[in-house]
C-alpha cells in the first residue's frame, strides 16, 4: 500500500513539472508571437501622473515602463535623465508616453521664474558700458554692487561710496538667460534667406537681470529712484565666494587725509549766574538776638 502511495505522489510531481513546462512553453509562443507581431519591447518613459501645462518635471512625475516597438510612439523618450529638469509644453496625462515634442528646456519661452531662488527674487538693473563692466557679464556671472551716495547737509554734505551686495547671481542680460541656446536663427522663410545670431557675442543689451532677496529689492529701488547713475557692478571669478568686510569711502580717503577717530565732545551747557552774597550787618549795642 505504501508503494502505491509513493507512486502516486511521484506522478503528480511528474504531472505538476509536465504542467508547468507546457506552460513555460506556450508562453514563449505567445512572446514569440507578439514580438513578430508588434516587434520586440522596448523602455520607455511614461508620466507618473497627470503633469500640467509649463510645469518643471522631476523624478515624482515619471517612470519607466516597457511597449512593444510598435507601440512606441515617435520622439518618445527612454531614460528618465532625458526628461528630469525640462518643462512641459503642454498637458501630458498619466500613463501617457513622454514625448521630446512636449518639452522645453527652461530659458526665454518657458519665463525666468523657475531658474529662481526660494527665497529670492529676480530685479532688472539698467546696464551699460560703464556701470557694468562694458556689458562682458554673462548670465550665470556673479557681481557685486557698488553704490555713490550723498550723505548728510549743507556744509556737512559729502559723496560716500559703499560695496551694498556682493556674490550676487545674474540671471539674464537682455533675454538671454541662463540655458537659453547660444544661438538666434531669424529669417524669411519665403526668401529663404537666415541669419543666424551668436547670442554669447551679443553686447548691445541695456538691462541686467539679478537674484537678490526681498529686502534687497527695496534697497535698489530706493538708490534707483533717487541717484539712478549711482549703481556700479565689479566682476567676480566664478569661484571667488568670499564676502570682503569693506569701508565706506569718501573724498577724505581720496585725498589720503587722516580722520580723526576722537569724538566730537559734548557741548557744555551754560551755568546759571549766582546771585552775590550780601556781607553779614554788624550787631548793635544791647539787641537782643533773634531765637
Amino acid at each position: 500500500m505504501q508503494n502505491n502511495e509513493t507512486k502516486t505522489l511521484w506522478i503528480s510531481i511528474g504531472s505538476a513539472i509536465f504542467a508547468v513546462f507546457l506552460l513555460y512553453s506556450w508562453s514563449q509562443e505567445q512572446k514569440a508571437s507578439v514580438h513578430k507581431k508588434f516587434g520586440a519591447k522596448k523602455q520607455v518613459v511614461i508620466a507618473a501622473k497627470d503633469i500640467s501645462e509649463m510645469s518643471p518635471i522631476d523624478e515624482s512625475m515619471i517612470e519607466v515602463s516597457e511597449a512593444p516597438e510598435d507601440f512606441v510612439q515617435p520622439k518618445a523618450l527612454q531614460s528618465p535623465e532625458q526628461a528630469i529638469g525640462q518643462m512641459a509644453a503642454a498637458p501630458i496625462k498619466k500613463g501617457e508616453q513622454i514625448l521630446n515634442t512636449k518639452l522645453l528646456p527652461p530659458g526665454k519661452d518657458t519665463g525666468l521664474s523657475m531658474q529662481v531662488s526660494h527665497g529670492k527674487r529676480a530685479f532688472t538693473i539698467p546696464a551699460n558700458d560703464i556701470q557694468m563692466i562694458a556689458r562682458l557679464v554673462k548670465p550665470g556671472d556673479r557681481i557685486d554692487l557698488i553704490t555713490a551716495i550723498d550723505t548728510g547737509q549743507g556744509i556737512e554734505k559729502k559723496k560716500e561710496v559703499r560695496t551694498i551686495m556682493q556674490d550676487v547671481t545674474v540671471l539674464a542680460v537682455g533675454q538671454n538667460i541662463v540655458d537659453t541656446l547660444p544661438a538666434q536663427i531669424d529669417g524669411d522663410t519665403n526668401k529663404d534667406t537666415f541669419l543666424i545670431t551668436n547670442l554669447r557675442k551679443v553686447y548691445n543689451f541695456t538691462s541686467v537681470t539679478i537674484e537678490v532677496s526681498p529686502s534687497e529689492v527695496q534697497l535698489l529701488i530706493h538708490i534707483l529712484n533717487s541717484n539712478p547713475g549711482s549703481l556700479y557692478a565689479t566682476l567676480r571669478n566664478p569661484n571667488d565666494r568670499f564676502l570682503s568686510p569693506l569701508k565706506v569711502v569718501d573724498a577724505d580717503d581720496v585725498l589720503g587725509k587722516v580722520k580723526s577717530s576722537r569724538q566730537p565732545a559734548e557741548q557744555e551747557k551754560p551755568v546759571a549766574p549766582v546771585a552775590p552774597v550780601k556781607p553779614p550787618q554788624p550787631k548793635k549795642a544791647g539787641a537782643y538776638e533773634d531765637l
